[in-house]
This record gives structure tokens, C-alpha cells and sequence, in this order.
């Protein structure tokens, strides 16, 4: 770390535990720190990278991935448009969520698509992911510090200029002319005092244990389970008649993916609950213990179902589960713009749209999920969705950006968060190189980047 000091930096806002800026080493000193490397944050760091930039990407873990791979999410929805007469699959989204697709697939990693309901999914193998990741970032030049977490934000008259982070080798300034929240929590935002709600008036969409199975007897697995990787109601009436009997499957439908390996399933089945009923908010490290401590209980008790109820499934056994629980939503940016629930619904085009979702309103509430379907057709979320209301600087990517309960339940998943670092990346070439506030950024040259860089808009 350097030795440099920084002492103008005395007197700016910092997020909790922060401690006082002008005391701490300045780690580097960049045009753009991207906080996150799941999808969204790959995507963001990879292609303001490569626009020329200096990047910083940021990132907890020891590898790259957010949800689709520390939770295990496992697939990349959001590529297929859905069909009533149940035709083949029509992908509608590509950009950068379709060069990430295609590097998994030179390297095996991904597999074709898999019937989901009335749309289709493909799964990926989290090793791949992270390998893909590592080598696009490293390709495009970007400094990565994994095992970094982000502490404090540096805020001056409402203009972000960085953030503190804090490793196993002490704490220390990332400076940054743009910040890229690509947390998932909208963690900058929130440190800043920017404003963010949770979910419906607090009600945020339960989290989920994903967990892969293996040793299973696929042809007599495909036999049974059919096509369709959402269960059929035999299975729903399995899991019922188990759980009268004192089983903890509190989900009646649930979904099973094919994997890359052989012998092996993806399973989304369990529904984390608190052991008093109540809705679990992930951001408090109570509740996300007791998420985790939950969740590998009951991945124990769907495995014991599989085993004894499904055909192909009587030998398997559990071969692990995500390193975390499954977050679908935790905060959501008042943006300067919001994506409304009647803008999914109505599947509403717009000329600053910078990403485009087939994807179901997918609303993880009860035993059953509920889905409403995009039938032939799709939304595009407006740019300034990505732009929160406060705070010069900062731009979000990833689930966190503004929209409305219901609305978040689509726009949520991994090929969309691709395209929301794309656009924010996009945003952020734009606004460096014209000296303009995010919120002056025309959406409509957002959008025209991406359409040039392979994006379906």
C-alpha cells in the first residue's frame, strides 16, 4: 500500500466504521471503482476497461461471481422470450450477457437451454464462471482486489470521490472520479445516506439455499420429471403428503436444472423463513446466519425427499450447497427514474430503454412462486433507473437498481444484471468524457453505445 496521505480528505462523509479518511493509505487513484464482481460488476469493470479507463473492481470473496455463483443461482435467466404454443427458444438479449454465455460455452460451462414453464433457462458450472471472469477482467486491464471489503464512501458536497476498504492487510482509500455500485445491496448508496426502500413497505422476496445434486440416474430422472425443469404436479403433491407427515419442505413447487456434469442437478427448492415465521432481511447479519444455518438444514430434508420419492434420485447425494443463501432482493436506489410494475406488465418500449427483459415476473412469496408471463414479447428498463435521486458520481448495477416490488421480481436475474454493468459502464465512458452528472447523461446515447457493442436494443 502507499505511503501518500491524503489530507484533504478530512471532513468528507464516511460510512460507518470508516474512521477518519485523511489518516489512511491511498490504495489507488483511478477514474472508476466498481464495488461487486457478480455479473453486474464483471460486466461494468470488463467494459469501462476496455473503453480506456481505470478501473478498480472490488470484491469480498476470493472470486468473482455475486449470486450466480457464491448463491449458486446456477442459471442465466432472462436470454428467452416466452411462448404460449410452447415453440423453440427465441433469444432476445445479447451483449455482454451473450459474450459471457459464449465463453462459458467455449470452455464447456454452460449447457443448452432448458425448458422453464413457458420460457427457457441455461445452467453454468461455477468454476467456469469464475475462470471466464478472471480472464475478462484481466484481459481488459482491470485491477482486481479480491478478499476487499468496502467499509466507508467519500463524499464531498454530494460528489462521490471513492471509497474505504478494508482487507487482511489493514484499511485503506480507493479514489475514483465514478463509483459503480455493483453490490447487489446497493452497500454504496445506502453508506452515502442516499435513499432506498426495501421491497413492498419492508416485504422483500425470500432468500433460498441452492444446492447441487449428484450420483442421480438421469434417464430415469428425464423419464419421470419430464421436459420442463419446474415440477409437475405429482411432485407437488409428493412434497404435500410428505410435509403432513412432519417434513420441512415449505415450498410446493419446485425447480430442477440439468448441470454441465454428468449424474448431476441444480435444485431451487427451499424457502428461508426465520424459525418464527418472519420475512428474513439479509442485510442484518442475524438474520443471514439464520438463513444459512436454515437453509443447509432444509437442502438435507428436499435431498431426503428427492431420494425416496423421484425416479433416478435414490442414490444421490447432496455434493454442496452455495457458499451463501440465495439473495434475490435486498435494497432498491430511489432512482431518478423508477421501472414501474405497470412497465413490465404492459411490456413497455422507451427511447432511453438500456436494457431489454423477457423475463416473468417471478415473486418468491409462500409455498408457490407466483410467475406472470411476458408471452412473446419484453420491457426495456430506462437508463435513469440505474441513477439514484441523491449523490453526484455514483451509478448502480445489478439487482438493486430502482423499481417497484413486483417489477424487481423480472428485472432481477443474471442476463439483465449483465446488461445493467454494460450500461452502466457505458454511462461512465459518456460521462467522463463529456464532464457531465450521470443524470445529464442522454439515455438514448447510453442505449446507442450498447446497440454498437452487440446489445438487442
Amino acid at each position: 500500500m502507499s505511503d501518500r496521505r491524503t489530507p484533504e480528505f478530512a471532513g468528507w462523509r464516511l460510512g460507518e466504521a470508516a474512521g477518519d479518511a485523511a489518516e489512511l493509505p491511498v490504495l489507488a487513484d483511478v477514474d472508476v471503482v466498481v464495488v461487486g464482481g457478480g455479473a453486474a460488476g464483471v460486466a461494468a469493470a470488463t467494459v469501462a476497461a476496455e473503453g480506456g479507463l481505470s478501473v478498480v473492481l472490488i470484491e469480498k470473496y476470493g472470486f468473482c461471481g455475486g449470486a450466480a455463483v457464491a448463491g449458486m443461482s446456477g442459471t442465466i435467466c432472462g436470454l428467452y422470450l416466452s411462448t404460449a404454443d410452447r415453440g423453440g427458444p427465441e433469444q432476445v438479449v445479447r451483449g455482454f450477457t451473450e459474450r459471457f454465455r459464449a465463453a462459458l460455452a467455449d470452455r464447456a460451462g454452460v449447457t443448452g437451454p432448458q425448458r422453464y414453464g413457458r420460457t427457457w433457462t441455461v445452467a453454468h458450472d461455477p468454476l467456469v464462471w469464475r475462470e471466464v471472469a478472471d480472464d475478462l477482467l484481466e484481459s481488459a486491464g482491470v485491477r482486481v482486489l479480491l478478499h476487499t471489503a468496502v467499509t466507508g464512501v467519500l463524499v464531498e458536497q454530494g460528489e462521490h470521490r471513492g471509497v474505504v476498504v478494508e482487507s487482511g492487510a489493514g484499511r485503506a482509500v480507493v479514489r475514483a472520479a465514478r463509483t459503480i455500485d455493483a453490490s447487489g445491496d446497493a452497500a454504496v448508496v445506502a453508506r452515502a445516506g442516499h435513499g432506498t426502500v426495501f421491497g413492498d413497505d419492508g416485504v422483500i422476496q425470500n432468500p433460498t439455499m441452492f444446492f447441487r445434486l449428484g450420483n442421480v440416474d438421469l434417464a430415469a430422472f428425464d423419464a419421470a420429471w419430464g421436459e420442463d425443469t419446474i415440477c409437475a404436479p405429482w411432485v407437488t403433491e409428493a412434497i404435500e403428503r410428505v410435509r403432513a407427515d412432519g417434513a420441512d419442505l415449505p415450498r410446493s413447487k419446485i425447480w430442477v436444472f440439468r448441470t454441465t456434469r454428468a449424474g448431476e442437478l441444480l435444485v431451487n427448492a427451499t424457502r428461508l423463513v426465520g424459525r418464527d415465521g418472519r420475512m428474513l432481511n439479509v442485510i442484518d447479519p442475524e438474520d443471514f446466519t439464520e438463513a444459512e444455518v436454515l437453509g443447509r438444514r432444509q437442502v438435507r430434508e428436499y435431498a431426503r425427499f428427492l431420494r425416496s420419492e423421484v425416479p433416478g434420485c435414490a442414490a444421490a447425494f447432496v455434493v454442496d450447497t452455495g457458499v451463501e443463501a440465495g439473495i434475490r432482493q435486498t435494497r432498491s436506489i430511489l432512482a431518478a427514474a423508477t421501472l414501474t410494475n405497470d412497465d413490465v406488465v404492459s411490456c413497455r418500449k422507451r427511447p432511453d430503454g438500456v436494457v431489454r427483459s423477457p423475463w416473468p415476473i417471478e415473486l418468491h412469496a409462500g409455498d408457490r412462486p407466483k410467475l406472470h408471463w411476458l408471452l412473446e414479447d419484453f420491457y426495456e428498463v430506462p437508463y435513469l433507473a440505474l441513477v439514484p435521486r441523491v449523490g453526484e458520481n455514483v451509478i448502480v448495477a445489478g439487482r438493486c437498481l430502482g423499481a417497484e416490488h413486483e417489477a424487481l421480481a423480472s428485472a432481477r436475474v443474471t442476463a439483465q444484471c449483465f446488461e445493467y454493468g454494460h450500461a452502466a459502464a457505458a454511462a461512465t465512458l459518456l460521462s467522463i468524457r463529456k464532464g457531465t452528472p450521470y443524470r445529464a447523461v442522454d439515455g438514448a446515447e447510453v442505449r446507442a453505445a450498447m446497440r454498437a457493442a452487440g446489445s438487442e436494443l
